[in-house]
């Protein structure tokens, strides 16, 4: 075998295994581009080398005959001169060859060529262009047609009982100043307003801040309402104001519902025949939106992967059209026209497993995070033992209905994930960020506020082996202090549920307080963990239990796209919480949590309580 062929062979079939790999994990692009490069000389080169031939029949003649033959000085014998006699011998051998056929199965699979088989040879040649074609439009098409310039939309954040925060992007400046006007939708006579009004404007934007900007619309009714908005550049949709804090919704039956999840990678799994930003799984959440009632989607981060399949550059206009690209996928205005959505920030937004603070290219990577997600996100969270807002804080806080919600920043001020896990100084939330949220997990809520939700981008259990050190599990010391206000808050009658994503993969996961210690076991926290909603899944399974600290409610890693549904409701006069896993499209999973009572010989928080808890 030559040289050649030996190459076209392994080239091909390496192609073909990273195509796959591509098309199923987004990994591999580049290197599967780098042997079809290297297999087609090859290709030619073995196509045109002489075939390599075989004997078909190898026919041996001989013939043997007997010749007197009188040497020129005889012998004498007895009788005269002897006589001697010769053996003649001739030897003729015919060989047949051809060239050696080949099996066009065979070429079919390995990719080398054989002139005798020219049929069979094209078309594992074009089965490697195609599959190369096929990585090259994933790569590139998205990149160079639709880098969504020109991208017009506006987008619904954050809601309060009293506001309700929009983004706005227009960059086309013939159409300013852009306003946007809200009325209600389901007024209630006598004393609603029905009329159209004019609630705020954006007079210009430029591309300091990609023709962006952020606008805070009020909300004036006093109850819950249905309302509609529209604004001079042909955006339209709807929100429900949400219920005020300790009070259950008027709508749905009186029940409230949030949405979680992470990840999204547009144009996964390939399809040749989709559109360029593509991103199935918001179809799969638009199908469902209608039947949950959502009040907001908590995104738990990675809503971009700058760095997946393949990095191309680390400057601000290369982050900012990640962006973009998500927010001009066709599939994105079914979500988002009439659902809030609020996020929090994890490593892909930066770069993977990112643990160097505000370094390298964290500026470059935080600035459109901040135009297109953080401007219209809730508060900020209150700075500890005040009323008053942390400045420049990337984490958040707010109270809807029977829940108060933490946003956590588990990458911009976590120490290295390289030092030890069960070092005394290992930080992932960083001082002022840790002590504002334990401050929160102490606080007196308001009546009828039985559940405090912390959102994670990163999971909190431990039990994921594989990467761990980029988990809460390489974070001992602080997850343990965190852990026993957890606790705390449980056992005065508060349930905690923790939101997290990342790894393509879902678990629920319960933390008990240890047996025969001073909290009681209905203070345990719940961990659900959900993603991604449009990424791979991870290709085997990596949760293990591995003691009784992190004990596992349940564990699926399939599914391409998974969202969890979080709805909060009284049951016979207990607070519960009921959470629905959704799977590619469908229900696949659920199970039901109750808010804990007040622990024996604890006190419930007064309204005095309440009142001074500042002071």
């Amino acid at each position: 075998m030559t040289i050649q062929r030996t190459t076209a062979k392994v080239t091909s079939v390496a192609l073909r295994i990273c195509a796959i790999v591509f098309f199923r994990l987004a990994h591999f692009p580049s290197i599967a581009l780098a042997l079809f490069a290297i297999y087609v000389p090859s290709y030619v080169a073995s196509y045109r080398h002489t075939p390599e031939l075989e004997v078909v029949n190898d026919q041996v003649d001989i013939t043997i005959k007997e010749t007197a033959i009188t040497p020129e000085t005889p012998l004498l014998g007895e009788d005269g001169p002897a006589e001697v006699i010769a053996d003649e011998i001739d030897v003729k051998e015919k060989i047949t060859i051809r060239e050696k056929p080949c099996n066009p199965w065979s070429i079919l699979f390995w990719g080398a060529p054989d002139a005798a088989r020219p049929i069979a040879s094209f078309l594992t040649l074009l089965i490697n262009i195609v599959l190369a074609g096929f990585v090259a439009d994933a790569l590139f098409r998205a990149r160079f047609f639709y880098p969504a310039d020109d991208l017009s939309f506006v987008r619904l954040g954050y809601v309060s009982p009293t506001e309700a925060r929009f983004l706005i992007r227009e960059p086309d400046q013939a159409k300013m100043p852009v306003t946007i006007e809200v009325h209600i939708k389901d007024a209630k006579p006598p004393f609603d307003n029905t009329l159209w009004q004019q609630a705020g404007n954006v007079q210009r934007t430029d591309n300091t801040t990609d023709f962006t900007a952020a606008l805070t619309v009020p909300l004036h009714h006093s109850q819950q309402r249905r309302y509609e908005w529209r604004t001079s550049n042909n955006h339209t949709g709807e929100f429900l104001a949400p219920p005020r804090p300790g009070l259950m919704p008027e709508y749905h039956d009186g029940k409230f519902t949030f949405l979680s999840t992470s990840c999204i990678l547009p144009r996964f799994p390939y399809n040749p025949l989709d559109h360029p930003l593509a991103i199935p799984g918001l179809r799969h959440l638009a199908n469902k939106l209608p039947e949950l009632g959502a009040q907001f989607m908590l995104f738990l981060g990675d809503f971009i992967y700058v760095d997946v399949p393949e990095r191309f550059g680390k400057t601000v206009e290369e982050y900012r059209m990640q962006y973009r690209q998500v927010y001009a996928s066709p599939d994105w205005a079914p979500v988002a026209q009439n659902l809030s959505w609020i996020h929090v920030l994890d490593d892909h937004e930066i770069a993977n497993d990112w643990s160097a603070n505000s370094t390298g290219v964290y500026s470059a990577a935080v600035d459109p995070w901040h135009l297109y997600q953080a401007n219209i996100n809730p508060p900020k969270a209150l700075a500890v033992g005040t009323r008053t807002m942390r400045e420049n804080a990337t984490w958040y806080e707010f109270v809807q209905g029977p829940a108060s919600f933490f946003m956590m920043d588990t990458r911009s001020y976590r120490s290295s994930n390289k030092l030890p896990f069960n070092a005394t100084d290992k930080t992932m939330l960083g001082p002022k960020q840790l002590a504002d949220f334990l401050a929160w997990l102490a606080r007196p809520e308001p009546q009828g506020v039985q559940w405090k939700v912390i959102a994670s981008s990163v999971p909190f259990t431990k039990n994921w082996p594989i990467n761990v050190q980029d988990t809460w599990g390489g974070f001992l010391v602080e997850r343990r202090k965190i852990l026993e206000h957890m606790w705390d808050a449980g056992a005065r009658g508060t349930g905690i549920v923790i939101l997290s994503g990342d790894r393509h993969e879902f678990a629920a996961t319960k933390f008990p307080p240890p047996p025969g210690s001073r909290w009681p076991e209905s203070a345990a926290a719940h961990e659900f963990s959900t993603s991604p909603l449009n990424q791979f899944a991870s290709p085997f399974p990596s949760y293990v239990q591995t003691d009784d600290e992190d004990v596992m409610m349940n564990y699926i890693p399939g599914g391409t796209s998974k969202f969890g549904s979080f709805t909060m409701e009284k049951v016979d006069g207990k607070s519960t919480l009921h959470y629905r896993l959704f799977i590619d499209g469908n229900e696949t999973w659920s199970t039901v949590v109750e808010a804990p009572l007040v622990a024996e010989g604890l006190k419930v928080p007064t309204i005095w309580d309440r009142l001074t808890q500042y002071i």
